[in-house]
């Protein structure tokens, strides 16, 4: 029997606004280079399995300066391949300053506050799992999920990162239940189904975009509305 449900937080809880495909779009524009927000979806999305990949091997606070610059110079990158755009070192540089200083702010995907308020009204624990290295009480407050969420579990409370199952556990254990009493939503499937499912938590991918084409050993919704009917 299911009595708690673990969510991630960027881009299954939460998005940026305005999307980084935007700012992208803009900023390139800004070198020259003509491309739609649309057109970087895509591309974004694979930059981003990438680098929530690395970090999960070794989050950013463990990383030099340098080394952290070389992994973002990185992802730039592969946001241009992806997107077919052939640019210099120089460009992918100044491509990265300008989106360090673009100003985004969090807001909740449409489905999430009645997704978490159906799950309440069944009784069941509701609680999040991030790699998130810093306190976050003041933008879940603002976003109106502290009141929903009874656990919030960061990279920086348990001192381990996704996937590695002690951060599993470590909500576990706060929530008071059984892995196998336990559901885990992400939209990650290396970082997040797979970590979940070490620490022997269902794992449910969160593929909003239809981004994961492949076969996977794991149910996978197109939005929280499925979850609900999932359990």
């Amino acid at each position: 029997m299911i009595k708690a449900v673990f969510f991630d937080l960027y881009q299954t809880l939460v998005r940026y606004q305005p999307s980084q495909e935007e700012l992208e779009a803009e900023a390139l524009k800004n070198l020259g280079i003509d491309i739609t927000a649309a057109a970087l979806h895509l591309p974004i999305l694979t930059a981003n399995e990438y680098i929530y990949q690395q970090i999960a091997r070794r989050p950013l606070s463990r990383r030099s300066r340098e080394e952290v610059m070389a992994l973002y110079m990185e992802y730039q990158r592969i946001v241009l391949k992806e997107a077919g755009i052939t640019a210099e070192e120089k460009v992918v540089l100044n491509l990265l300053g300008m989106m360090q200083q673009a100003k985004m702010d969090l807001v909740l995907f449409d489905d999430v506050l009645k997704a978490l308020d159906d799950l309440k009204k069944r009784g069941l624990k509701l609680g999040l799992i991030s790699n998130i290295e810093r306190d976050m009480s003041a933008t879940l407050e603002k976003l109106g999920l502290s009141t929903r969420l009874d656990i919030v579990v960061t990279s920086q409370d348990a001192g381990f990162t996704k996937p590695q199952p002690e951060i599993f556990l470590h909500a576990l254990k706060q929530a008071n239940v059984k892995p196998n009493e336990a559901v885990y939503v992400g939209d990650q499937y290396q970082v997040d189904v797979i970590g979940a499912s070490a620490a022997g938590i269902k794992g449910v991918l969160l593929d909003r975009d239809g981004y994961y084409q492949e076969k996977l050993d794991c149910p996978k919704i197109k939005d929280l509305k499925e979850l609900i009917k999932l359990l």
